[in-house]
């Protein structure tokens, strides 16, 4: 999909606040160190399965400069102290799998003062409506079980899903090619 790299909307949290969701760009580099450096430990342990502090300069050249074809990343940008900053992200990226299935891993990260917020469910629905035109047919993930936090976004949006248990780790998949929500509350494919 190649109108994905210039992907820009405006949604409203849950407290009213307005953020944009944009595509990730190379320029992100600075605004996205200052982000991990911000995190509390335990936010850096559920993204990362450990407390990254450091970002190599090849992680970062990968973490935003993406292709926006088998690799989509999204932020989420709101001024705090009066200059622009990250406050969240979600990417997926296109994976081999097994079953000749068209999927993606996806992944997340949301500042901790943006959590419970409704952030990453609405960067679930950009990523999904992207990955939809793209033709992927499922996300997956690796989750650690303790967080709940992003095992409840998976839940709204009400596609099938699907846990694994390996150890502390959940491998969750998301069947994205449902036409409505399970529940009917949410439909995140008419969007």
């Amino acid at each position: 999909m190649n109108d994905a790299g210039s992907y820009q909307v405006n949604e409203t949290l849950r407290n009213g606040e307005t953020v944009t969701i944009r595509a990730i760009r190379p320029e992100d580099k600075e605004l996205i160190l200052k982000g991990v450096r911000e995190l509390d430990d335990s936010t850096l342990y559920l993204r990362f399965f450990g407390t990254k502090r450091e970002i190599s300069d090849q992680e970062l050249k990968y973490f935003t400069e993406v292709d926006f074809i088998d690799h989509v990343a999204l932020v989420a940008v709101a001024d705090l102290d009066d200059e622009p900053r990250i406050i969240g992200g979600g990417r997926y990226i296109a994976c081999e799998n097994p079953a000749k299935i068209r999927s993606a891993e996806v992944a997340f990260m949301i500042h901790d003062r943006y959590q419970g917020k409704g952030l990453g469910t609405i960067i679930m629905k950009h990523l999904l409506k992207i990955a939809r035109k793209s033709g992927i047919a499922q996300f997956e993930a690796e989750v650690l079980q303790e967080n709940s936090k992003m095992l409840a976004v998976f839940a709204r949006t009400g596609l099938p899903l699907t846990k694994v248990r390996l150890g502390g780790v959940l491998h969750v998949t998301l069947a994205l090619s449902l036409t409505e929500s399970i529940d009917g509350t949410r439909d995140f494919n008419k969007e």
